[in-house]
């Protein structure tokens, strides 16, 4: 086969010294490797020393940590096809190749001329069945030191983790080594404009945290109806770095919102048992026995009224519930823990879902365009499980959801009723919870020390502001 001549590249010494330490063989094995024998010659005391010094730094012992095999250079172009009517190939040879569509290692090994036997022995393991799972764009490290005979195989299958193949006097050894991740705390600040997605977006807040803001205050605020213009909300979060660049959102810690003058915050606790909730700073569990909405940022079009002009009839009839305009499709979820008691088509509601929450309280959501997949009448249901979605059966002038609230069989205004209060922790895990979440109360109140009117007090009484 005719190939470009190429010729080997040059590490520095310091690369290769990084190389040894970073692979975590046992001293007496990685002398073996061909690969690395001549690392150990002219190595200087100094350029010890500098490495070492890297690999000592202070890791938060919270998050996982390990090493980073190899940082992958730039060879050659990666982009370029290797394959070309030019001149022999020069071994040993180092290239950069990426993948193409369509292109398995195998394929790979045979445009190398490499042996089968080989590749068996590297993807035989359980960590080398990750080289088979390579994919377009994806980009390898193949060194050859002589026709057939491959060096090592390297496979960057993320910021985090390297694949890596290296061959020795026993053969290959095949390790999966990952760079040592950094957490940190970043914080966000908001105002309220035009709505919780599109402003936290624009504050630099994570779609995935937003979402999750969302549900932290949804027994509380109803993002749909309550949100004013001037609302502010305050988000102090984790996320993960290697190399200094941002690889990863974590949790969000501590947040706070302000919704017509009054702030609520939350802060995250994890128990004994790993379990990890969100709770005031008081040490009150934010879940409450009903969420503030079924339907998440959508519009309410039409409010709890018993005197209305229906818009199709057109005659004076009650409207005992609240209609939620969204999009045919939105989630609708139940907003509490009960038994799905009817489940079909009635009457104007068109397709309707009744749940019963205990003894005293159900909820009804009409209009649906459809039902949650594997429920039916008798079915237990969990808080803000999806029951069905936004539709525009029945009597309905556009797509939307009908809500009704009723205490004892007898409706009530979803947006008013008084709704039962949350659960209070117990008074022997009050000093465990402020010793764990008291640097994040600490730091929500940091971040907002430039509005005095707003701030959190671990276990005290949480104020209102007007």
């Amino acid at each position: 086969m005719i190939m470009r001549t190429l010729s080997p590249p040059q590490k520095t010494p310091a690369e290769l010294l990084w190389l040894i330490l970073v692979t975590s063989i046992p001293f007496k094995r990685l002398v073996k490797h061909r690969i690395y024998q001549s690392l150990f010659l002219g190595l200087t005391t100094a350029i010890a020393a500098s490495a070492s010094y890297a690999l000592i730094s202070p890791r938060n012992t919270e998050v996982p940590t390990s090493v980073n095999a190899i940082e992958t250079p730039s060879l050659y172009d990666a982009t370029a096809e290797f394959l070309t009517d030019a001149t022999e190939i020069q071994y040993p040879l180092a290239v950069d190749y990426q993948v193409k569509d369509g292109e398995s290692l195998s394929a790979i090994f045979s445009k190398f001329e490499l042996s089968k036997a080989t590749l068996h022995t590297i993807t035989s393991s359980e960590i080398g069945q990750d080289f088979v799972k390579l994919k377009a764009g994806d980009l390898l490290q193949i060194k050859i030191s002589a026709p057939g005979e491959l060096e090592y195989l390297i496979y960057k299958k993320n910021p985090i983790d390297t694949l890596i193949a290296a061959r020795s006097d026993e053969g290959f050894e095949v390790q999966l080594v990952s760079a040592p991740i950094e957490r940190e705390i970043a914080t966000v600040q908001g105002t309220i404009q035009n709505s919780l997605y599109l402003d936290a977006k624009q504050a630099g807040l994570p779609d995935k945290l937003i979402m999750k803001l969302a549900d932290i205050f949804a027994w509380d605020i109803d993002f749909a109806q309550n949100l004013k213009d001037g609302d502010q909300f305050t988000v102090v979060y984790e996320k993960f770095l290697v190399e200094g660049k941002q690889v990863y959102t974590g949790e969000i810690m501590a947040t706070e919102f302000t919704n017509k003058g009054k702030t609520f915050a939350a802060i995250r606790y994890k128990d004994k048992e790993g379990n990890a909730t969100y709770y005031t700073p008081q040490g009150k569990g934010m879940k409450k026995t009903f969420l503030s909405s079924p339907v998440d940022f959508a519009r309410i079009s039409s409010g709890f009224n018993l005197h209305r002009l229906h818009p199709i009839l057109n005659t004076i009839r009650a409207h005992k519930g609240v209609d939620y305009a969204a999009a045919i499709g939105t989630p609708v979820k139940t907003v509490g823990n009960g038994k799905i008691i009817f489940r079909g088509t009635q009457h104007g509601y068109g397709n309707v879902v009744i749940v019963q929450h205990g003894e005293k309280y159900t909820t009804l959501y009409g209009h649906l365009s459809g039902f949650g997949e594997g429920q039916e009448v008798g079915s237990e249901v969990s808080q803000g499980e999806v029951i069905g979605y936004v539709g525009q059966s029945g009597l309905a002038t556009g797509p939307h959801l009908h809500y009704e609230f009723r205490i004892d069989g007898v409706h009530q205004d979803p947006l008013a009723v008084n709704l039962p209060e949350a659960y209070t922790t117990s008074k022997e895990f009050l000093a465990e919870f402020k010793a764990q979440t008291q640097p994040f109360i600490d730091k929500l109140n940091k971040v907002t020390a430039a509005t005095p009117d707003i701030k959190v007090d671990s276990l005290q009484p949480q104020q209102e502001h007007s």
